[in-house]
């Protein structure tokens, strides 16, 4: 910049140090639990969910990275054009990184599926309505950036809106199903304010992904890119953390405390876990052309048979 070095490392001479408590900002951090009731559990509720909504924002961290790699991208997120062809090895870095973020939050969810009190859980709960971890919008955005979103829309509604634009999509993507009142099949409270708060910044988010989402980053790949076994892998694993894994966790947790001998509970905001957890009924795939036919066709079945059946597991 024309300026003298000197000058500045004389200011780090009377610079403050910096403290661990400061520098990650603990007494802040510990002032964010604020629970709704007495019930002791309901503090592992928060902060469980807090851990989670940080291991997504490292996530966003990662996919923006990828997003951005090879191509020059400006602050609207318009596309600029190239500005280097994309490094596979960075790309697959990132992609592991995802992989780990994911792994931790499924191997930690017995905090949630074992983790509390059954009953205090069930009573603290109708004090958070109608307020639900469907809507986590960090989650939604890490969908988006995944893959196109005709893979996210409804599967008995792809057909229909494949040449549609992308705002049409939106409103066939599929996890709005799973936030329909079971009796009427209208859009839950929880729903519509999820909606109203972030409509707007989703479709942004969408279009600045449209083309360079994960899946979309794969496909600038040259195919024998595209066939590194290392890449495979990591985007499979992704695909199976993401739809797989992280959904029926949550199923195992609602089966735990939702599921009674007569009938099953609704959820906090009213969602139909039932039908909206388990991948088999959204098939839910970020990177179809990754996968056989038959392992489409019995996605998360091994998962299901060892982990909420108790069977062995079938691949």
């Amino acid at each position: 910049m024309g300026q003298d070095i000197s000058a500045y490392l004389d200011g780090l001479l009377i610079s403050n140090f910096t403290n661990y408590w400061e520098y990650i900002n603990v007494d802040t951090l510990l002032t964010l639990q604020r629970p709704k009731t007495d019930f002791p559990d309901e503090h592992i509720f928060i902060m469980y969910h807090q851990i989670t909504e940080l291991y997504f924002k490292l996530c966003l961290h990662e996919m923006e990275q990828i997003a951005g790699n090879g191509k020059i991208i400006d602050a609207n997120g318009e596309d600029k054009g190239w500005n280097k062809s994309l490094d596979i090895n960075f790309f697959i870095d990132r992609l592991q990184r995802l992989d780990r973020y994911f792994e931790a939050l499924t191997k930690s969810f017995d905090i949630m599926v074992v983790g509390m009190e059954k009953e205090q859980f069930q009573r603290f709960r109708m004090a958070l309505l109608p307020a639900s971890g469907f809507q986590s919008a960090q989650y939604r955005l890490i969908e988006f950036a995944s893959t196109s979103l005709i893979n996210l829309v409804q599967k008995d509604r792809r057909e229909f809106v494949k040449n549609e634009n992308l705002e049409k999509q939106y409103e066939y993507v599929y996890w709005k199903q799973g936030a329909t009142e079971i009796a009427t099949g209208q859009k839950t409270l929880t729903l519509e304010q999820f909606e109203k708060k972030y409509k707007s910044e989703f479709l942004a988010w969408i279009k600045r992904f449209e083309k360079n989402n994960i899946w979309g980053k794969f496909n600038q790949l040259d195919e024998q890119d595209q066939q590194n076994p290392k890449l495979r892998e990591a985007m499979r694993n992704f695909d199976l953390q993401v739809n797989v894994f992280w959904p029926l966790v949550h199923y195992k947790s609602a089966v735990r405390y939702l599921h009674t001998k007569d009938s099953d509970i609704a959820a906090s905001g009213g969602t139909n876990w039932q039908n909206y957890l388990p991948p088999r009924f959204q098939k839910r795939i970020f990177f179809p052309d990754l996968w056989t036919d038959q392992e489409k066709e019995e996605w998360g079945k091994g998962w299901v048979m060892e982990q909420i059946l108790g069977g062995n597991p079938v691949s």
